[in-house]
């Protein structure tokens, strides 16, 4: 009988394993977990160029060329997306310009949440410098969160604020940032620091310097005249300027006045808006 027990349980198992070999519902591996896919724009939110193709688009944080030195968490293709309403009104500030010879030109607008997180991460280490003298020569890097140029939730990530300038028309190209170049600060007078083809704002985009202050008393002449213009066409269309920056103004009333967003910066964010 033990003998006979035994062949019993081989062929059993055998049996067994044939079924899983067919079947393979234990055998198989479970499949692994998918990745979440990105999130995506809500509908308010649109593609600048598909509401004004004219206005100038120089998207600073795909680039090298920032304060960081390196293009910036989230930051898939150089675009400026915008809620409608903050996009349109800028149309119409552009359509006003273009009749007195000059453009806009957008340097950032929606910001996701990752890429503030990134400035963050940046800015507490402070042994990284490599743009120090461009972007903030006069500024500890360890005073950076107490002055204010860092923080840790941004109005861009709401997705109606911009940062911009204009440029007289026709327009030349700006050249491009070759990484590594000798760095000029960005208070110095216009044709010493890196060039940009904006009127004289008398400092440089994202400069870290109290010049930057929209009526900051040292500014003067073709530079106050130049910041004035900027601030009356986006204010007659319902822009507020951050007074700590002549280049950052939000649309009001937001659409958005307390959600902070993550979707990247890429078309397919919008795509179909």
């Amino acid at each position: 009988m033990t003998g006979l027990a035994t062949a019993f349980r081989t062929l059993a198992v055998a049996a067994a394993a044939g079924l899983l070999a067919v079947t393979g519902s234990v055998a198989a591996p479970a499949p692994p977990a998918s990745a979440a896919p990105e999130p995506k724009a809500p509908r308010e939110f649109v593609a600048l160029d598909s509401v004004d193709p004219t206005i100038l688009q120089e998207m600073r944080y795909t680039t090298a060329h920032d304060f960081v030195g390196e293009p910036v968490d989230g930051y898939r293709q150089p675009l400026c997306i915008l809620t409608r309403p903050a996009a349109e009104a800028l149309h119409r500030a552009q359509v006003r310009l273009l009749a007195r010879g000059y453009t806009l030109k957008v340097y950032d607008c929606y910001r996701p949440q990752r890429a503030v997180d990134h400035f963050v991460r940046w800015a507490k280490d402070l042994a990284d410098e490599r743009m120090k003298k461009e972007f903030y020569p006069l500024v500890d890097k360890s005073r950076l969160f107490a002055d204010g140029y860092i923080a840790e939730k941004s109005g861009h990530s709401r997705g109606s604020t911009v940062d911009l300038t204009i440029v007289r028309l026709p327009a030349a190209p700006t050249r491009a940032y070759v990484p590594g170049e000798e760095l000029v600060e960005c208070s110095a007078p216009k044709e010493e620091r890196f060039p940009d083809n904006s009127v004289d704002m008398g400092t440089g985009f994202d400069c870290f310097d109290t010049l930057s202050h929209t009526d900051d008393p040292r500014i003067g002449g073709e530079q106050r005249a130049n910041r004035d213009l900027l601030r009356g066409a986006l204010a007659e269309q319902g822009f507020v300027n951050l007074p700590e920056e002549w280049w950052h103004f939000t649309f009001k009333p937001e659409p958005f006045p307390s959600t902070f967003f993550d979707f990247p910066v890429a078309r397919r964010s919008v795509a179909g808006h």
